[in-house]
């Protein structure tokens, strides 16, 4: 396996993601979040004589998507950088939005969300995934853990990317969103860090929280939490890669 990076990362999640889209062949579909493109190449894919347009507010990403889109010949799929919660899409264009792992990072999720909402048909399907809380996922608290022992007091996880992990919570804002019929499916998967463990270490150094807490630590400190997270990544090497375990929600609701 290749250098890791985001979409190896969730290649399990990716899998399990793709068989909940039912995406038509006439669908137009709205991937945010969009990334390098992955998603928005597959949900293209499916929809054949439809269309499928990826949003993600980072410029290089989205290069990164259209190469990918070229790459593949794909004609009926283009990208948008930009943010999803404010931009002015049509009313009604889409029947199908999916995202991975890229809703829950709105400063405003409940604008965010209905402005997305206004752009989908009457009847049309919303299907994202997102973390559980992050009690739930072994790669964050591990992750802390490490970091903690040369801290006097552990980094704050990013609670952003676990902000619709409580169902209870994410249902409320869909609601209020204007989105109905929500259901919650778990997801009990893996994230892939890498074919090694100095892979891994690479890879989950370049986490923004990890890199911040590691730039804010003594030299001496740096060293000691490095050698934790070593250990650590060390733990979960399966001599088929280093993973570490992951809880997420597949979460879906339509727009009445």
């Amino acid at each position: 396996m290749g250098p890791v990076d985001y979409d190896s990362e969730l290649q399990r999640h990716n899998a399990v993601l793709r068989r909940t889209w039912d995406i038509g062949p006439r669908d137009r579909v709205l991937d945010i979040g969009c990334g390098a493109g992955q998603t928005t190449c597959d949900a293209a894919r499916l929809a054949s004589t439809g269309s499928a347009l990826g949003v993600d507010i980072s410029a290089p990403m989205i290069e990164r998507a259209r190469e990918r889109a070229d790459a593949q010949e794909l004609g009926n799929v283009a990208f948008l950088c930009g943010d999803a919660a404010l931009h002015p899409f049509p009313a009604q264009a889409f029947d199908v939005v999916i995202s991975r792992f890229g809703t829950m990072f709105f400063a405003d999720r409940v604008a965010a969300l209905a402005n997305i909402a206004r752009a989908m048909r009457h009847g049309g399907r919303l299907t994202m995934m997102v973390w559980q809380p992050v009690e739930s996922n072994e790669w964050a608290m591990a992750i802390r853990r490490a970091l903690a022992t040369a801290m006097p007091v552990a980094p704050p996880p990013a609670l952003a990317a676990f902000s619709l992990g409580d169902p209870a919570l994410a249902e409320q804002t869909l609601d209020a969103a204007g989105l109905v019929d929500v259901t919650f499916t778990d997801v009990n998967e893996p994230v892939y860090y890498g074919a090694n463990v100095a892979a891994a270490l690479d890879w989950v150094c370049g986490f923004s929280t990890t890199s911040t807490a590691l730039q804010a630590m003594a030299p001496a400190d740096r060293e000691r939490a490095l050698d934790t997270l070593r250990e650590t990544l060390a733990a979960h090497d399966t001599g088929h890669g280093v993973w570490l375990g992951s809880r997420a929600w597949i979460v879906t609701a339509r727009r009445p």
